[in-house]
């Protein structure tokens, strides 16, 4: 395939990396024995663990594994949202020698037989009685499983046992044979298969991506490198591991060494950030969008002289972003304005985040400029990076230093990245994966024999090597008219536009023109209903009030105003509900599933082609 352009790193500015994952760990313990390795919710408060004490309890759990027989890269599953058992699971896994099979807990029954028997897994890490049930209605499909481990569930002391009898099995084995998961973690090499994971497909059954430990060791490397990570950093980790962003968070941590506070309740971010005060955190657009809208709507709706010192504060921020951007001095007047705004507006915006943020990375769907740019008003630094599952959830990042909005970076070192003529972008390197499991014609599809990886995605390099992504391939809108237009980024600029705005579903597929599916959110909805007087008891008939129509339209009509002329939004229709990944609406990492969102809404689409 001809290329137009090319980007790459220097091949040898980045640490050898570690064997394997299993080594990377027994590393980072050699290294920080002392150094707390984990923070997680008990009770009311936190508790932490230091790596030793992590060593200790997944060397254990290996050992268990290694005793009910678990042989080198056999899958063992974890099928459980993101908790502190998750990692020590992931870890003795590693530690056996064995491979992870992920599963997303909200995956229905159907899609957790097809992935535990697709994959062959032996041995299933359960989160709680509702992922036992899962596994107890397909048991007769899962005659691989011989064992389930709950962290919460009833066990039966047969076929599903708790943690705390792996415990006793591992200790058993040790005392037999002290050097054992030793030997297992010796064994491992770089291409041995780490992790499974399976991409949840909008249509036919997901794929299993195939990643093995020299993607996890090389992302770990490769992020050290950068140096934008540091040790005494404290990491906030709400992502799911059972998606490669979430884990490739947890592989860097190895190789860096900087703690973790982990909690995956999606509600819960806001609050316990002030608790935390964590100084990184990761996470898809939504979340950023969520908080933003959040603040913007509620500063709105308070009124009186708070909401206009708001807005001057903001306007201050702006200007002196403007200004250091541009290299200008702020000037007396300017300085001191923005010494108020900073103390009583902006600040107030960082410690609600806990006060100690240094930067957040936004991936996995496109962001909104106008988000990274609200975020930057108020010192609080959002860069933009960029990967797939096939590439372990790395390959490029932005600059904290010098964000640029929409810009996703530079490559990781070590690898390659190159746009095709056809403006697809194209991944090279030890991230890249072995291949789709039980795919060999999928594989070949996507991963050629000098090992380039075919994205999907659509994108362009500066003048700096620099990737910017404007759209998936196969997103890409074509009207009947002829004309394409790129959907995710009027989606993202219109949820950035309206703060009640949760998700955005831009239509044009051989139609005339383009027209949304709009779902709101569920707390800021209710909140903005209860300021105008609103009956606010139940959300599907709040968002057919004519009032929520009118103030959406408005915010539609200001992104028009941004659009070219086939891109603007002719109509939109408000769901009565918000899309959700237990709906099947959305990713685990909450991107659009757009076929089955097509498919269901069909007729509501339809309606607004009609006369």
């Amino acid at each position: 395939m001809a290329m137009t352009s090319m980007g790459s790193t220097d091949t040898g500015a980045y640490a050898e990396p570690a064997r394997s994952l299993a080594q990377m760990f027994y590393d980072r313990v050699a290294q920080t024995p002392r150094g707390e390795a984990f923070r997680f919710p008990t009770g009311d408060g936190w508790s932490s663990v230091t790596w030793a004490q992590t060593m200790e309890i997944t060397r254990t759990l290996a050992a268990g594994l290694l005793e009910l027989g678990i042989q080198p890269e056999q899958r063992v599953a974890i099928a459980s949202g993101t908790r502190i058992e998750w990692l020590y699971a992931d870890l003795a896994i590693m530690c056996a020698g064995a491979a992870t099979t992920a599963v997303y807990p909200s995956t229905d029954v159907a899609d957790v037989a097809f992935i535990l028997s697709d994959s062959g897994t032996r041995i299933v890490f359960a989160e709680d009685d509702a992922q036992i049930a899962k596994l107890r209605a397909q048991r007769e499909h899962l005659p691989d499983v011989i064992r389930v481990i709950t962290f919460d569930g009833e066990a039966d002391g047969d076929w599903v046992i708790g943690m705390a009898d792996l415990e006793a099995l591992g200790a058993r084995h040790l005392a037999e044979t002290p050097s054992s998961v030793d030997d297992a973690v010796a064994a491992v090499r770089p291409d041995h298969l780490a992790t499974l994971i399976y991409t949840s497909g909008t249509t036919g059954r997901p794929k299993g991506v195939e990643l093995p430990h020299r993607c996890w060791t090389y992302l770990g490397a490769g992020a050290e490198a950068i140096g934008i990570l540091r040790p005494d950093d404290l990491q906030y980790l709400w992502l799911p591991l059972s998606h490669s962003f979430g884990k490739m968070l947890a592989a860097v941590q190895l190789q860096v060494g900087f703690p973790t506070a982990v909690d995956g309740r999606i509600d819960r971010i806001v609050d316990n950030l002030a608790v935390v005060r964590p100084t990184i955190m990761a996470g898809p657009p939504r979340i950023f969008e969520k908080i933003h809208g959040r603040i913007v709507q509620t500063m709105a709706e308070t009124g009186g002289i708070r909401s206009r010192l708001f807005t001057w504060g903001f306007r201050v921020g702006e200007q002196v972003v403007a200004a250091r951007a541009e290299g200008r001095p702020l000037g007396r007047i300017l300085g001191l304005q923005f010494a108020i705004a900073d103390r009583l507006v902006l600040a107030k915006i960082r410690d609600r985040l806990g006060g100690r943020m240094r930067f957040m990375i936004s991936g996995s769907a496109a962001l909104s400029p106008d988000i990274a740019a609200w975020f930057r008003t108020a010192g609080l630094t959002l860069i933009e990076g960029y990967a797939l599952t096939e590439t372990g959830g790395g390959a490029c990042v932005g600059d904290p230093e010098h964000p640029v909005p929409g810009v996703v970076g530079p490559p990781l070192v070590g690898s390659e990245l190159r746009i095709a003529d056809d403006g697809e972008i194209l991944l090279r390197g030890p991230h890249v994966m072995r291949g789709y499991h039980n795919l060999p014609e999928e594989t070949a599809r996507v991963l050629s024999p000098d090992g380039w990886f075919a994205t999907g995605d659509i994108g362009e390099l500066d003048a700096q090597g620099r990737l910017r992504v404007t759209d998936r391939k196969k997103d890409l809108i074509k009207t009947s008219g002829g004309k394409y237009l790129a959907p995710q980024p009027i989606e993202a600029q219109l949820k950035a536009l309206c703060p009640l705005a949760s998700q955005v579903l831009v239509h044009a597929e051989r139609r005339n023109y383009a027209t949304a599916l709009i779902a709101l959110d569920v707390d800021a909805l209710p909140q903005w209903g209860r300021a105008r007087g609103l009956d606010v008891g139940d959300f599907a008939e709040l968002t057919a009030n004519p009032e929520v129509r009118a103030y959406v339209g408005t915010c539609v009509a200001q992104l028009n105003d941004q659009l070219n002329r086939w891109e603007t939004i002719k109509d939109f229709r408000i769901l009565d509900h918000d899309l959700t990944v237990e709906g099947d609406e959305l990713t685990p990492s909450l991107k659009l599933k757009r076929k089955v969102l097509e498919e269901r809404y069909a007729t509501l689409l339809d309606s607004m082609y009609t006369g």
